[in-house]
């Protein structure tokens, strides 16, 4: 499991020209980021994927809920779970008990190691490449929207 961000964007093209009508001051405020939250599975390759808001502790939890769920739709029980290093892994109580309530291991990577984690970071990789910059959207809810679809395709 692995998070990775996307800049926001209102139209086609700001990052090409920029925005002029506005000041730097109003240009840093509206900078943004949306994060793809994604799980693989290690046997089966089947993917799961959300963009979130952030990578708080609670958006996590909730985001892995239905991941669990998800692969448990699919006939796949998990018996151990993979993240990063990240804050929200491994300081939130939430995240362990969830984890513990349903006999989930929790496995860290090795830090600054990311091929530990490597089938999700691959997975980041061809959602970037393929899906959140590899095809013009108007905007980023338009981009949002098509996660869905991009999912269905690959897997």
């Amino acid at each position: 499991m692995d998070s990775s961000s996307y800049a926001r964007f209102d139209r086609p093209g700001h990052a090409i020209t920029g925005d002029r009508t506005r000041s730097g001051a109003d240009k840093r405020a509206a900078v943004g980021y949306d994060y793809a939250h994604a799980v693989v599975d290690d046997h089966s390759r089947l993917a799961y994927a959300e963009v979130l808001p952030d990578e708080r502790a609670g958006t996590v939890v909730a985001f892995t809920q239905r991941a669990l769920r998800f692969f448990e739709t699919h006939g796949i029980q998990t018996r151990r779970l993979m993240t990063d290093n990240a804050w929200c892994y491994t300081h939130s109580r939430d995240f362990r008990s969830l984890l513990a309530s349903r006999g989930i291991k929790h496995l860290t990577t090795q830090p600054y190691r990311p091929r530990t984690n490597g089938k999700v970071e691959r997975f980041h990789q061809t959602m970037a490449r393929e899906w959140a910059y590899g095809v013009r959207y108007r905007d980023s809810a338009a981009r949002h929207r098509a996660l869905p679809h991009w999912l269905d395709h690959y897997g």
